[in-house]
């Protein structure tokens, strides 16, 4: 367990789930880990929430501005000391052995990128049984079709891969693709572990169920990052949506 493990998590009015997010954390069989929250400007009781826990190795960090998602998790990827560096949102969970299997799991490919499965529950975080299950080795032509990598399910290596690599755009909704993608498209390929150690935790109105604005949001990624022509554009979100639909039946 020598070798340090950052987690960082967006926070934003999460007071209702945040118990739950920080003891997934506490509870990791692996224990050598900081824990960046960064607190983006919540008017609930986040903060306080984060405060009643006295263990060293959570720490807070404040946006001056309402920043989103992106910039929050760059502002910890920032202050990040550890080796490993891997994200985890508000509301969701990690199986306890996560970090330790993970990170065994990286050194055995000897790789600088990894993703596991992972299963959706509602909002009690009771699974639903539909599960993402991650392929052996994700390349950059695969993900713009099937795009199966979740936030919450990344690991990167920062002895293979530089920060700058993975800070991530200020886009809404789509930043974390734009990112895998960007990252793939590099040369680098995404490791994926079969087994489901998160649980996405769906609730109705969040950012991730607004639908439009979500396919509006990709198709100016394919077509401004990644620079492709309108047919390809629509042939890739639509292989894309086809297979995200197989993933919620």
């Amino acid at each position: 367990m020598k070798d340090l493990v950052s987690i960082i998590v967006p926070v934003y009015n999460a007071e209702k789930f945040l118990d739950d997010t920080i003891n997934t954390v506490l509870d990791q069989t692996y224990t050598n880990w900081e824990l960046i929250l960064v607190n983006d400007c919540s008017t609930d009781n986040s903060v306080k929430v984060i405060k009643k826990y006295k263990d060293k190795r959570i720490k807070l960090i404040n946006n001056k501005i309402n920043s989103k998602a992106a910039i929050s998790r760059n502002n910890g990827i920032k202050e990040a000391k550890g080796r490993y560096i891997c994200f985890l949102d508000a509301d969701d969970k990690w199986d306890k052995e996560k970090l330790e299997r993970q990170i065994k799991f990286m050194k055995e490919k000897d790789c600088a990128f990894s993703y596991h499965s992972y299963e959706f529950s509602n909002e009690l975080c009771i699974p639903t049984g539909k599960k993402v299950i991650a392929k052996e080795i994700l390349k950059y032509k695969e993900s713009l079709k099937n795009n199966i990598i979740s936030t919450i399910t990344v690991m990167f290596d920062m002895n293979k891969i530089t920060k700058e690599n993975i800070y991530m755009p200020n886009y809404n909704y789509v930043e974390d693709t734009a990112t895998w993608w960007r990252i793939l498209r590099k040369g680098y390929n995404a490791y994926g572990i079969p087994d489901i150690f998160s649980y996405y935790r769906r609730i109705p109105n969040s950012n991730s169920s607004n639908k439009i604005r979500t396919q509006k949001s990709l198709w100016n990624l394919y077509r401004k990052d990644e620079s492709l022509g309108v047919f390809s554009s629509l042939y890739f979100l639509g292989l894309k949506n086809i297979n995200a639909i197989k993933r919620r039946l």
